[in-house]
């Protein structure tokens, strides 16, 4: 059942479309009677995945690194993506389908961990988390617009440094650690 929250929408226009994301402009009407307007982002669906492996016994998290345009600077991140020509695939399969994308991983085991919002204030996009264990190696197949990410497999104790001293500052690939720590599962 969805909650309206008391607002109520009194025109929707597209004001800009690409193949990756809509750009919503809204005039709303505040529960407090206030006429407002509103900006919103459509995107589609995503996926986040921990690859947890182990190499001599300890925990490994197998990161990219990417430039990323909007910000200006290469970012540490887990493996994640969107299937933009697909929107109705399933997130199971997208999630196999990045993870071995981006770092040619594949997985005996994809367990869906939970669901994220990525910027709820001004955003749709809805993101599926996954972790990735009983992984085996092959080649990354990586897109066009991909060329520049690199892969990086590191110790779990690593991974929680960097994510320690802000060396990972993602926040998608934050959210998905802290929701897979709470459930116990790393």
């Amino acid at each position: 059942m969805s909650d309206d929250g008391g607002y109520l929408t009194l025109s929707s226009r597209i004001a800009y479309e690409n193949p990756w994301t809509k750009m919503r402009e809204d005039i709303i009407r505040r529960p407090n009677g206030q006429d407002g307007l509103y900006g919103v982002v459509e995107r589609g669906e995503f996926v986040v995945i921990l690859p947890l492996g182990q190499v001599d016994g300890e925990p490994t998290v197998t990161l990219i690194n990417q430039f990323r345009y909007p910000v200006g600077r290469r970012m540490w991140e887990l493996p994640m993506g969107m299937w933009e020509t697909r929107p109705d695939a399933n997130p199971d399969e997208v999630a196999a389908g990045e993870l071995r994308e981006e770092t040619g991983l594949i997985a005996d085991r994809m367990t869906h961990v939970g669901v994220l919002y990525q910027g709820a204030g001004y955003s749709t996009q809805r993101g599926h988390v996954y972790l990735a264990t009983g992984l085996t190696q092959g080649p990354a197949e990586l897109e066009a617009t991909e060329q520049d990410i690199t892969r990086h497999t590191i110790s779990l104790v690593q991974f929680e440094e960097m994510l320690r001293d802000n060396v990972i500052t993602c926040m998608v690939s934050i959210a998905a650690f802290a929701l897979i720590r709470s459930r116990g599962l790393v």
